[in-house]
């Protein structure tokens, strides 16, 4: 993610409501990840976001390409939002979003979900 602070701050987002953000850089933006994890997921789920968090982070580490940090950078913004707001509980992926995906993110995704499904049933509803 070695693309100038300027860049990603000169570049701009749209909220829900239309209005324009700016764009975090990665640092700010993984710890408003990690911060928003520990406040507002379960402990199993924040376990299991924030190892997602930390190796995409990772993997995305020595992009060099503008539009796929941008990308990259604004999706994983939206999600912040969507984790502090609670507009995440209960929705379902955007098909358009699903269909840009290549195999190896719908694989990503796949494994995802795998986990989720993996953590039993008293994990899920929270009762031991």
């Amino acid at each position: 993610m070695r693309v100038a602070t300027r860049l990603m701050m000169a570049s701009a987002m749209r909220s829900a409501d239309g209005r324009s953000m700016a764009l975090l850089p990665p640092i700010p933006l993984y710890r408003r990840l990690l911060r928003a994890h520990r406040k507002y997921l379960p402990k199993e789920m924040r376990l299991l976001g924030d190892e997602y968090v930390k190796s995409e982070f990772r993997a995305h580490r020595e992009v060099e390409n503008p539009v796929h940090l941008i990308g990259f950078l604004t999706e994983w913004q939206l999600y912040a939002q969507k984790i502090e707001g609670d507009s995440w509980v209960g929705e379902k992926l955007d098909k358009g979003k699903i269909e840009k995906m290549s195999d190896e993110q719908l694989g990503q995704l796949y494994e995802l979900m795998k986990a989720i499904q993996n953590r039993g049933p008293d994990e899920e509803s929270g009762s031991s």
